[in-house]
């Protein structure tokens, strides 16, 4: 990531923003930070004057993409991580418009999950070259033997608060996100917990009917992963964990938006209803991500992956993640589901940075903001990605 240009304009450009898009807007940034926005024609004269101007030539600036629930790619798991896997995977992700992210993990042994928050806390504390790690998102261990979908079932175990205190003590914030099946013993006390640390607490590889997730939204539950995937279905007379998550406006829910792991129809009922913040884009991308046909592992368990569809191994056609990038889910989103540009946006950046609560960083187009910006072109291909400012060089 170049460290140069930190400074720059952004002219005539479609700029999405909170308050609307500014056609033939600008984007003024000062050492990172954002410092205009609004017409190019009102661009004062301070913020221009031996300053690198950048013709954006119609295309959109858009607010830098949050992933919060993505595995890995480039060969590379969060669930193994090291300085040079965490490198390979958010440089990856950074070229496809991320610029932050949660690094996700797996139902794992509790030992390896130590040691995916020791890294991760340490890679934080250093120089984050490309797309940022701003916490961590747990997919289990708490989930259901019923439904753990990709998860290995030998590691599953009961919710326990124990652990997530421990971890929040050592590590305090560093865990954004717990994912867990809310109907097992133990989840209630969890998800107070949880709710009371300002950690996310979602629902997801779960048997739950819709009276338990119910209770579970009593007591504080407040999203939901992947939505459709690995939970109980919509019926009309059992609604099931789907049918409470859409009709419950104060859960919100994720959706791989990649054509594989849900009919673009079922993503349309989901965002009519799910709308403000509450529609979120992630990518559930794994070790394959960036790459082709093959073998690979998600977590401890061998994946197939064939024209782009990746399954367990040794199943009968189980999803196992997916190798979708950001900006493909975005385009997705906008052709095949019918979102706008302005809503596709929000579910791709504000609405994610808002269920992590680094929305007064990032997320959005808006004066003293970090500068985590992308220019897509009216064709929506990815031509330049900024974070913090700081371009992002494909040759580094």
């Amino acid at each position: 990531m170049s460290g140069a240009g930190r400074t720059f304009n952004l002219i005539h450009a479609e700029v999405v923003t909170p308050r609307g898009t500014f056609r033939d807007g600008a984007v003024a940034v000062k050492d990172g930070v954002i410092t205009y926005v609004g017409t190019t024609a009102g661009l004062p004269e301070a913020h221009a004057a031996g300053v690198e101007t950048i013709d954006a030539k119609g295309s959109y600036v858009l607010p830098g993409f949050i992933d919060v629930h993505v595995h890995g790619g480039m060969l590379k798991d969060f669930s193994q991580p090291s300085k040079q896997g965490l490198d390979a995977i958010t440089k990856l992700h950074c070229s496809q418009g991320t610029t932050s992210m949660l690094a996700t993990t797996m139902t794992l042994p509790k030992a390896m999950i130590d040691n995916v928050l020791a890294e991760v806390h340490q890679y934080m504390a250093g120089e984050m070259p490309y797309a940022q790690l701003v916490g961590v998102h747990l997919e289990g261990p708490f989930i259901s033997p019923k439904w753990p979908g990709a998860q290995n079932p030998e590691h599953i175990v009961p919710p326990n608060r124990e652990w997530i205190e421990g971890w929040e003590q050592q590590y305090p914030g560093l865990i954004k996100q717990v994912t867990f099946a809310p109907e097992r013993d133990g989840a209630h006390e969890l998800i107070r917990y949880l709710r009371k640390q300002g950690i996310v607490a979602a629902a997801g590889h779960t048997d739950a009917t819709y009276e338990e997730i119910m209770a579970a939204y009593e007591v504080g539950l407040n999203h939901s992963v992947h939505m459709f995937n690995a939970m109980t279905p919509l019926h009309h007379r059992k609604p099931g964990t789907a049918g409470a998550i859409l009709s419950t406006p104060g859960i919100s829910a994720e959706i791989i938006a990649d054509g594989i792991h849900v009919h673009p129809a079922a993503i349309r009922l989901l965002a009519s209803v799910k709308t403000g913040s509450n529609l979120l884009l992630i990518t559930d991308a794994m070790s394959a991500a960036g790459l082709g046909d093959g073998d690979y592992m998600l977590g401890d368990l061998p994946v197939v992956v064939k024209n782009n569809v990746c399954t367990l191994r040794d199943s009968e056609g189980t999803l196992a993640g997916s190798t979708l990038t950001m900006i493909r889910g975005f385009r997705y989103l906008v052709r095949e589901v019918g979102l706008s540009i302005e809503r596709a946006s929000e579910a791709a950046s504000a609405n994610p940075a808002k269920l992590i609560r680094i929305d007064h960083l990032t997320g959005s187009i808006e004066t003293g903001k970090q500068a985590d910006l992308l220019l897509v072109d009216r064709d929506l291909e990815l031509q330049r990605v900024w974070v913090k400012g700081r371009a992002f060089q494909d040759n580094e």
